[in-house]
């Protein structure tokens, strides 16, 4: 019985130093393993090796190495650091080791204790951030070799057309609105007190649509965004233009804002991410002329189509659809065509590597380097790269739904958990080391876009106010007039008639442009298919009047006008437009023509001399001259003078635009692009906003506070945007 004892002691003890010996090895292994790792990573990082690193850790783990630099030939072999060893200082596992002291716990950052790698769940956020850093910053430089070895060329140049289309429209959605606002207002008899809320709203649209779709394309993708907020820009910018309610019209157009203010911040990140650094800032600069294409191409169809009145029909007297609703469907065309092309377009390669899609990424590079090499007539040339560096993957605490809520719940509840999500991205731009370059960014964006915007709504409407002048100057006044059994079928236009009498006379398919009839009486008179634009009845008296199909009504009978014994019958519903004779309709659209048209020469040069002298030189020297050019504002007397100062003042102020968004795009990683640009145009669209409503109040009022007030703002802004640092020769990080 005691042998028996004594043979399941000595097993027992057997079974314990095998299994001693066993641990002893394996923790030997996983530490060098580590260490070697470790020591690589810190000592000697090298982007070439992420070809051959697989082969390397292959053969290691055949093959481990000994401290002294050998390799073993087995794994079973012992090691020259194990001899000697007490075996009975081993402690085992469970067995009670006592409190470990501070000094215990404090490790150095990147060690393993005791053979056993730390794992993400156990390691503090802030170490893993690093970690991550470090890993994006080794895939900033390992891609600017890819995308040397991918060229620029074919693939290129069909996304600078496809991306150029989106930006095109955003110009377009820009200028279309102040073309339309004057004919939309009149036909849809919005009253004076409403005026303007069209071009307001469509800014506050687009400043939420550039904040949300911008930091939305960093967390599902530059192309799928793109395509959502152009595809809703292009589907309410064409319902827009058949609804016939001024508030259903306001909600399409706020809609269609939202849609395209996306464009902006994504079309020059996704760009940006296939370019290498010897192209960016010159191809970049030229991608800006689309914006400028987009105003040439919306004035030229507003001068084109609106004064056309002719261009329309209606369905009874209830639905108009005139020249104006023709030019919005007209103008909604290139981002219908964007949306259609850049269905055919892939991802960009950047933004999967940067979310851990490997594979996708290098196809997608792989189809960028066969496209161009195919186009330079060598096919035959192969894609040489196998691995790519993927940054550390931070896991993110998202909150779900629970699975019994209705869809509505659901899609309330994902869209406030993706809001959270940019908000959080957008408040790591405001961190150390971006905090300071963000907020000059910000300051640009800002003084830049409220100078722009503000005198883009002052020159126009200065402008009109000096025809108005000229056409108020040229007014035929008639007074203590006596007219009898006359037949009025003609037009009048630009007359006060004070104090007039009119018997028995007939107003007949005739047509009243900006005619007062003051103290007047008419008495047995007959109006039958009479439009009137801007013409008013004040205080006078209709005795046996008939009306029939004419568009007179209480808005336009005012100031104590008496109707006694008078018939209104079919009365024309809505409001009218203005006239085929229109002069001033043609000239304002073609101002604004020639002012686009200016632009054209700043772009050019922006573009050649973008990577020769400097982003931030040409900010800061254009929005300074641009400043400058405001004073000779002083003599703008004229329109002649008005029109050259505008042209001017274009081609000075786009070199500004170009440089600050390429300063802008090469400002932010990869991670925080989107996001962090979104910001800026959010801010450029309140600037906006700000601009036209501070300036447009000032028109024929004083020229002094417009004139001080852009010149300040730019040339402070100008001086802030020379203090932003170079980003030239810097990676995409």
């Amino acid at each position: 019985m005691e042998d028996t004892y004594n043979n399941r002691t000595s097993l027992s003890k057997g079974a314990k130093d095998i299994v001693k010996e066993a641990k002893r090895h394996t923790a030997k292994k996983v530490n060098k393993v580590v260490d070697r790792a470790t020591d690589e990573y810190s000592s000697h990082r090298k982007y070439s090796r992420f070809q051959d690193e697989e082969d390397e850790d292959e053969d290691f783990y055949r093959n481990p190495p000994r401290q002294d630099g050998e390799r073993y030939d087995n794994e079973e072999g012992s090691s020259d650091a194990t001899e000697g060893h007490d075996d009975e200082d081993e402690i085992y596992e469970g067995e009670y080791q006592g409190i470990p002291s501070a000094g215990d716990r404090k490790q150095k950052e990147g060690q393993v204790a005791l053979g056993q790698p730390v794992s993400d769940a156990t390691r503090d956020r802030k170490g893993l951030e690093e970690e991550r850093q470090a890993d994006e910053e080794e895939l900033a430089q390992q891609f600017e070799l890819i995308i040397q070895e991918c060229g620029h060329g074919r693939f290129q140049w069909q996304l600078f057309l496809v991306l150029g289309l989106a930006l095109m429209s955003d110009g377009v959605e820009v200028f279309v609105v102040g073309f339309v606002l004057p004919s939309a207002e009149t036909d849809m008899c919005v009253p004076n007190s409403s005026s303007g809320w069209l071009g307001s709203v469509v800014y506050l649209g687009m400043m939420v649509g550039a904040f949300f779709w911008g930091g939305m394309s960093d967390k599902v993708g530059r192309r799928q965004c793109l395509l959502i907020c152009m595809s809703t820009n292009g589907f309410f910018a064409f319902l827009s233009s058949f609804v016939q309610g001024y508030g259903l019209f306001l909600l399409c157009r706020l809609v269609a804002g939202f849609g395209i203010g996306g464009a902006v911040p994504i079309v020059f990140s996704f760009f940006a991410e296939v370019l290498s650094r010897e192209k960016r800032g010159e191809h970049l600069s030229w991608l800006c002329m689309f914006w400028m294409i987009g105003e040439i191409y919306a004035s030229a169809m507003a001068w084109a189509i609106i004064p056309h009145y002719g261009w329309s029909f209606s369905m009874g007297s209830a639905y108009q659809f005139h020249s104006w609703r023709v030019f919005v469907v007209v103008c909604a065309l290139p981002c219908v065509c964007a949306v259609v092309a850049l269905t055919f377009m892939p991802e960009s390669p950047r933004f999967y590597l940067e979310v851990g899609k490997h594979d996708e990424a290098w196809m997608i590079l792989k189809q960028i380097h066969d496209t161009n090499m195919r186009a330079r007539g060598q096919p035959e040339k192969v894609f040489t790269v196998n691995r790519i560096k993927i940054p550390k993957q931070l896991d993110e605490l998202v909150e779900m739904e629970s699975e019994t809520g209705n869809p509505v719940s659901k899609a309330f509840f994902r869209m406030k958990a993706e809001i959270n999500g940019i908000y959080l991205n957008l408040m790591k731009c405001f961190n150390y080391p971006m905090r300071e370059n963000m907020m000059r960014l910000a300051i640009v964006w800002f003084t830049l876009s409220f100078g722009y915007y503000g005198l883009s709504v002052w020159f126009p409407d200065v402008i009109k106010h000096l025809q108005a002048d000229e056409y108020a100057s040229k007014v035929k006044i008639h007074n203590n007039e006596r007219i009898e059994d006359f037949t009025f079928n003609f037009t009048l236009e630009n007359q006060i008639h004070r104090n007039g009498l009119f018997l028995n006379d007939r107003f007949i398919n005739m047509k009243l442009k900006s005619v007062t009839f003051i103290d007047s009486t008419f008495r047995n008179c007959y109006f039958d298919d009479v439009t009137s634009v801007g013409s008013f009845f004040r205080n006078c008296t209709f005795i046996d009047v008939f009306f029939f199909n004419t568009d007179i009504d209480d808005s336009k009978l005012i100031d104590g006008t008496e109707l006694i014994n008078s018939t209104f019958t079919h009365n024309k519903i809505g409001c009218q437009m203005t006239f085929d004779d229109d002069y001033s309709a043609y000239w304002v659209y073609f101002i604004n023509f020639l002012g686009t048209l200016a632009v054209l020469p700043g772009n050019i040069v922006s573009a050649l001399l973008m990577d020769k002298i400097g982003r931030l030189s040409m900010l800061g020297g254009s929005m300074v001259l641009s400043g400058i050019s405001c004073f000779f504002l002083w003599f703008g007397t004229s329109e002649s003078m008005m029109i050259f100062m505008l042209c001017l003042y274009n081609g000075l102020s786009i070199s500004a635009w170009n440089s600050l968004d390429v300063v802008t795009t090469e400002s932010f990683p990869t991670v925080r692009r989107g996001t962090g640009f979104g910001f800026c145009n959010a801010l450029c669209k309140l600037a906006a906003v700000m601009g036209n409503l501070i300036f447009g109040s000032l028109v024929g009022i004083t020229k002094a506070i417009p004139i001080l007030m852009a010149s300040s703002v730019l040339v402070g802004g100008g001086l802030v945007g020379l203090r932003l640092p170079d980003t030239r020769a810097n990676v995409l990080m």
